[in-house]
C-alpha cells in the first residue's frame, strides 16, 4: 500500500501489463492498440480510497490496460482539470473518484461532450456519469445507527461525524442516519459535524465534544473508519470508551482489528475489491463500445466481534 500511496503522489502512477498474453489482445481496442485507462481519485491520504486503487491497479495489469491514475487531493476544482487533461491525452475511458457531488459534475459532462466513457466509482455526482460502480451509501448508515439504536434499547445521546462536507458519501450516510433516529424518539443527536474523513481530525473534534459533554455522550457515529479510529483514541485517552459505542464505516484493516479487540464496537463493511474491480471491468467494456449496468451496487455488511474473522485477511 506505501508504494502505491508513494507512487500517486508524484501524480502519475502507470501501470503496464508486461505479458502479451490472450488479456493483453483482449483489452485492446479496434486499432489494435492497448487501452488507457485516466482515474482521478477522491485522495490517496484515504485508506480506503488506496484500497480502491490498489484493486484498480491490479485488475488493469491482468487485462493488460494501461492506468494512469493521479490524487486530486479533495480539490474538485483539481480533479475536473484531470479530467480535462485526460480528455486532452486522448485516453480511452475515466474512471473518477468524485470529491463532490456538484462541484465534480463538469468533469462528467466534459468527458461525455469528448464522447469518453466516464464511470463514477465510490462517490457520486449530480451530472449523471456513463456508469455508476459502488455501494448505497443511505444504506451503510442505517445500518450503523441501527446497531447503536440497539445497543443502547432506543434511548440515549448520540454524536456524529460528518465525512468531507459535499462529498456524495457524506451526505447519503447523514440521510440514513437521520431516517434512523426519526424511528426512535429516546435517541438525540447532540452534536455533529465534519471531520473530513480525518483521524487527526476525528480526535481533536472528539476531545472538544468531551469537553463539552463529559460522559453525556452515549455513541459516536462515524462516516468511516478513520474517524471512528480518531474517536477511540480519544475516548481511551479519556477513560471513557468502556462507556461510549463508537461505529464507524468503510473495515479498513485498523478498524477490523479494533473490532476484535473490542476497542471499535462495529464497523460496516465495504467492498473496495469488488469496486476497484468492477470499476475496471466497466471502463474496459465501454472503451470497447459494449454495453454495461448504469449502476453496479455492492451491498454493506455489518461487522461486530461475532463475525469480524471472516472479513480479516489471511497473511500470503
Amino acid at each position: 500500500m506505501k508504494s502505491t500511496f508513494l507512487t500517486v503522489l508524484t501524480t502519475v502512477l502507470v501501470l503496464t501489463g508486461c505479458n502479451q498474453s490472450d488479456s493483453t489482445q483482449a483489452s485492446q481496442g479496434d486499432g489494435g492498440k492497448k487501452l488507457v485507462v485516466g482515474a482521478t481519485m477522491l485522495s490517496m491520504q484515504n485508506e480506503f480510497i488506496v484500497n480502491v486503487n490498489d484493486e484498480m491497479a491490479k485488475q488493469a495489469e491482468d487485462a493488460g490496460v494501461e492506468l494512469i491514475t493521479v490524487d486530486a487531493e479533495r480539490s474538485a476544482l483539481k480533479q475536473v482539470e484531470q479530467v480535462e487533461s485526460f480528455i486532452a491525452q486522448k485516453v480511452d475511458a475515466i474512471i473518477m473518484n468524485p470529491c463532490e457531488v456538484e462541484a465534480s459534475s463538469p468533469a462528467v459532462a466534459k468527458a461525455l461532450a469528448a464522447k469518453i466513457p466516464i464511470i463514477n466509482v465510490n462517490s457520486e455526482t449530480s451530472t449523471k456519469p456513463s456508469a455508476f460502480v459502488g455501494s448505497d451509501d443511505v444504506e451503510s448508515a442505517r445500518i450503523a445507527m441501527k446497531f447503536i439504536a440497539d445497543k443502547l434499547g432506543g434511548k440515549g445521546n448520540i454524536v456524529m461525524m460528518h465525512g468531507y462536507m459535499g462529498q456524495a458519501a457524506q451526505i447519503k450516510r447523514e440521510q440514513g442516519a437521520r431516517e434512523i433516529l426519526k424511528q426512535y424518539p429516546g435517541l438525540k443527536l447532540i452534536a455533529h459535524q465534519t471531520a473530513e474523513w480525518d483521524r487527526a481530525k476525528a480526535m481533536d473534534l472528539m476531545e472538544n465534544w468531551i469537553q463539552s459533554y463529559g460522559s453525556g455522550v452515549n455513541a459516536v457515529f462515524a462516516h468511516n473508519d478513520e474517524m471512528g479510529m480518531g474517536a477511540v483514541k480519544a475516548l481511551t485517552d479519556a477513560g471513557l470508551k468502556n462507556k461510549v459505542i463508537v461505529v464507524s464505516i468503510d473495515a479498513i484493516p485498523d478498524a477490523l482489528q479494533a473490532v476484535q479487540k473490542g476497542t471499535l464496537d462495529a464497523t460496516v463493511f465495504q467492498n473496495a475489491e469488488q469496486q476497484g474491480s468492477k470499476a475496471i471491468e466497466a471502463a474496459v467494456k465501454l472503451a470497447k463500445g459494449q454495453a454495461v449496468e448504469k449502476e453496479t451496487l455492492i451491498p454493506f455488511q455489518l461487522v461486530t466481534k461475532d463475525n469480524v474473522a471472516q472479513f480479516m485477511k489471511k497473511p500470503e
